[in-house]
């Protein structure tokens, strides 16, 4: 093998093979009486990802929502989304690769996520729910921050 192969052949490779829903959610548990409220809903929005090898190379990165509206105690509706990328990722240093998958892909993933979202609610007959940009950076520097479960906190 040549020279410029085996550089070629070490380069870094980042690879987006797939964008899909894993799983999708809509409940509406007061239904139809719900409709019949006009007072507008508290919504509240939760996000979660994660990150998992599949084979060498290729990793399942999944950004998750639960969004819940209510009117008062009565829940308006909920709706549960994840959202799910295959990666390839290859010829990454170890210490880069935690970030990769920990912002780069849940930036990637996240307007599909969305979008879903938006169109699930709107089919369910309720106006748009649009999530606000999310810093995938931020919440993974504050995660890097916080001490683990099993480590002794850093003495100083």
């Amino acid at each position: 093998m040549s020279e410029a192969a085996a550089a070629e052949k070490n380069q870094p490779v980042f690879n987006v093979e797939k964008i899909y829903v894993r799983d999708l959610s809509l409940e509406i548990p007061h239904a139809p009486k719900i409709f019949l409220s006009r007072e507008s809903p508290q919504v509240d929005i939760q996000l979660h990802t994660q990150a998992a090898s599949i084979e060498e190379g290729l990793f399942e990165v999944l950004v998750k929502a639960t969004v819940t509206a209510k009117v008062g105690e009565n829940t308006m509706f909920l709706v549960e989304v994840e959202e799910a990328g295959i990666f390839q990722v290859r010829n990454v240093p170890t210490e880069e690769l935690e970030p990769i998958l920990a912002v780069m892909c849940p930036n990637i993933l996240f307007p599909y996520l969305r979008e879903v979202v938006s169109d699930v609610v709107v089919r369910g007959g309720f106006s748009p729910v649009l999530l606000n940009p999310v810093n995938f950076d931020s919440i993974y520097q504050q995660q890097k921050q916080q001490p683990q479960p099993g480590t002794a906190p850093a003495t100083h």
